[in-house]
């Protein structure tokens, strides 16, 4: 795994608290503590627009499978969809009892999913008028930190240790027990596995369909810190950030540390975020997001916005 700095980017909105990638890895947003939003050419340093309307914190966001549209969260309990080109907001979706912590579309984009520190998972109908949430996940004990959502299962991680993931063709909940807060889950890109990141300086690999532990990752430190995992999309590492300011990259088969990167010393690393389709990382630390990659891999693609 030989990753290298390929930008570093001064977003100017206070901490970045989130960084994701637009669906084809050609943009990125970031999510600012000073209450905005802003999209990116991650790999000119080139700043595409800034989306401004949330009352608090903007906690996370999402591009929407046409990259039309941005779903972002905030600690103002609010979920906004947003017109990417105008920059207007399109709705507000307001449910939530406290802070909306992460938030996903769905693949057809029709259907987004917000998770909160009011201990539940909401799914919202936003091609209908409906201001209403369609379904409410309500089974988690604690807050919900980290979602993920495919075209038929939603996959859930909370403080109360437990990572569920709701098989929407049999209206099933899966549960499985970790023994920490979870601060972070995914898929793997092949999508038999969970990559699950908890409080206790430890990411877990567990099967999803049986629940057994494949693989357990550790030497990053996340205290009490709400740190992002991911595995690289050639499914053979995995990521995490760390509160000593690194990016941990482990081999995903027997666990080792093949590679520290250093984003920010002693500063956290709290987002980062893997390309849909190669194997270039974003990093978010403090007020600065950094592209990692091998330069040849990076395709520079035109200006979405006018």
């Amino acid at each position: 795994m030989d990753l290298n700095c390929l930008n570093t980017i001064d977003c100017q909105q206070g901490a970045v608290r989130a960084v994701r990638f637009n669906v084809d890895g050609s943009y990125c947003m970031t999510c600012g503590s000073d209450k905005k939003l802003k999209l990116w050419n991650p790999y000119r340093s080139l700043l595409l627009k800034t989306y401004g309307g949330h009352g608090n914190e903007v906690l996370d966001a999402c591009g929407s499978c046409d990259s039309s549209q941005i779903v972002s969260c905030s600690a103002d309990k609010s979920v906004i969809i947003w017109d990417v080109s105008t920059g207007q907001p399109l709705r507000r979706l307001r449910g939530h009892a406290s802070s909306v912590t992460c938030v996903k579309y769905n693949e057809e984009s029709s259907i987004v999913v917000s998770g909160s520190l009011d201990n539940t998972v909401m799914c919202w109908d936003v091609k209908s008028r409906n201001t209403n949430p369609i379904q409410t996940l309500k089974e988690a004990k604690d807050c919900i930190t980290s979602i993920q959502v495919t075209d038929h299962e939603i996959l859930t991680g909370s403080v109360d240790c437990s990572v569920r993931r709701y098989d929407l063709r049999n209206a099933n909940c899966y549960a499985d027990f970790v023994g920490a807060a979870i601060t972070s889950v995914s898929f793997s890109h092949d999508g038999q596995c969970i990559l699950v990141g908890s409080a206790d300086n430890t990411i877990r690999l567990l099967d999803k369909n049986s629940g057994e532990m494949l693989g357990e990752y550790v030497g990053h430190r996340t205290d009490d810190m709400n740190i992002e995992s991911a595995i690289i999309t050639s499914d053979n590492h995995v990521l995490s950030g760390s509160i000593t300011g690194e990016l941990f990259c482990w081999d995903l088969v027997n666990g080792n540390v093949v590679q520290k990167y250093t984003h920010t010393p002693k500063k956290v690393l709290n987002s980062l975020n893997v390309h849909p389709t190669q194997d270039i990382v974003l990093t978010a630390s403090v007020q600065t997001v950094k592209v990692w990659g091998k330069a040849e891999s990076v395709n520079i693609e035109k200006n979405p916005v006018n």
